[in-house]
């Protein structure tokens, strides 16, 4: 199949859906596998040209570079002002950043403008099998789609931790799905977000993608994409801009992922933490959104849930990537290979751009947990797959908690 990978919108999103970094044991660190992203493409190349690159010397309204990422940017030998004026956009092999412990993502401040956000939608896809079950493992009868269904605007109302995630990659500006998730070593007050790890990490046959950005809410108010050309950035972000300053996925992702998923689907799972893009004014993104949702690690099999629900924002057509949809149905179960993890699989109208977003469903306390990301589905768009969340995705989220938990 096709990770539901970034588009343009996703890559900034989209690709077969998936997505996967490799874990470093030694260093806590996990890497998803990054499947193909459900919205995942080029965006328009003369949009980024010039971005404004100011970056943190201190005061208010700039970004201070934190000292750990000013020595990894040194060991790399990346020059902060050369990055910021268009050197991040050279994606040669022997110098792209892959390793867990090798993310870097300086913030360039203005660069996800209205106008490139908008723009970063059209993700290419490869054609993968609608029914991709092979002969291994269980996987339930392939389900019928179910009809993706328009979040009810402004959407900070019904669906406030959803989000879009932006990212550029060698071909181009991406798009995916992202959902804020609450933060064990900070208490209601978390920097914490959960996306594919496809919308992260190219996997086995690339590194990191860079500018990696979340938008909380994006186009809250439904605007039409007409109205979106001339939007400023307040409707289109009106929570801000922010800017994952670290970011983890499953070791096998980062080992295994490719344009369509490879090995790394069910492992494909990433955990952002993230800064605001013009400095800290004292609150996090959960107290900022008003909202976050806990991670279930130990969510039920297939035949003891009633239903899910996928939430993301489908940018390839029949969608532009501009508005928050969901599919709510109740899931089945997808295996690639028996030695694997079996995913869950739900039908889905919702096509690449959803990458990434959050699978949610009721916990045992009766409350709703974020139980899977969508990671895999056909071109076809008439189901998503998304990985179930095990003691491989706790590690990367456990290892990123702690990463932050004396700041």
């Amino acid at each position: 199949m096709r990770p539901t990978r970034p588009s343009s919108a996703e890559r900034t999103g989209r690709s077969a859906r998936r997505g996967a970094s490799p874990v470093l044991a030694a260093l806590g660190l996990t890497a998803a596998l990054a499947l193909t992203a459900t919205a995942c493409g080029p965006g328009d190349s003369s949009a980024d040209s010039k971005p404004t690159a100011s970056v943190a010397t201190g005061g208010t309204d700039k970004f201070q570079i934190p000292a750990d990422v000013q020595e990894q940017l040194k060991k790399h030998g990346i020059d902060l002002d050369k990055w910021k004026n268009g050197e991040w956009r050279n994606w040669d092999r022997a110098t792209w950043l892959r390793e867990a412990k090798d993310y870097i993502n300086p913030v360039i401040q203005g660069l996800w403008d209205p106008d490139r956000m908008r723009k970063a939608e059209k993700p290419p896809e490869k054609a993968v099998p609608n029914d991709i079950s092979g002969d291994k493992g269980v996987t339930d009868p392939t389900p019928a789609p179910v009809r993706a269904a328009q979040v009810k605007a402004p959407y900070h109302q019904n669906l406030p931790e959803l989000g879009k995630l932006f990212f550029d990659s060698p071909e181009g500006s991406m798009v995916c799905s992202a959902t804020v998730v609450k933060d064990p070593a900070h208490p209601g007050k978390s920097n914490m977000v959960w996306t594919a790890g496809h919308c992260v990490h190219a996997g086995a046959k690339g590194g990191w993608y860079r500018n990696i950005a979340f938008v909380p809410s994006y186009n809250n108010t439904d605007l039409p994409t007409a109205q979106l050309q001339k939007a400023t950035k307040q409707q289109i972000a009106p929570y801000g801009v922010y800017w994952a300053d670290w970011a983890q996925t499953s070791q096998q992702w980062i080992e295994g992922g490719g344009p369509t998923g490879g090995q790394g689907a069910p492992y494909d799972f990433a955990v952002l933490h993230v800064t605001p893009e013009k400095g800290s004014n004292g609150k996090s993104l959960e107290e900022t959104v008003g909202g976050a949702l806990p991670v279930d690690f130990n969510a039920p099999a297939v035949p003891k849930i009633s239903s899910m629900t996928a939430n993301g924002y489908p940018a390839a057509p029949p969608y532009d990537g501009q508005k928050l949809y969901q599919c709510k149905a109740r899931p089945g179960r997808l295996s690639l290979e028996a030695s694997m993890p079996t995913m869950y699989r739900l039908g889905c109208t919702m096509t690449g751009g959803s990458s990434g977003g959050g699978w949610i469903a009721t916990g045992s306390d009766g409350k709703p947990s974020l139980v899977s990301n969508t990671s895999i589905g056909p071109v076809t768009a008439g189901w998503l797959a998304g990985p179930r969340l095990g003691k491989e995705a706790k590690g990367v989220f456990d290892s990123v908690s702690t990463k932050y938990a004396g700041r």
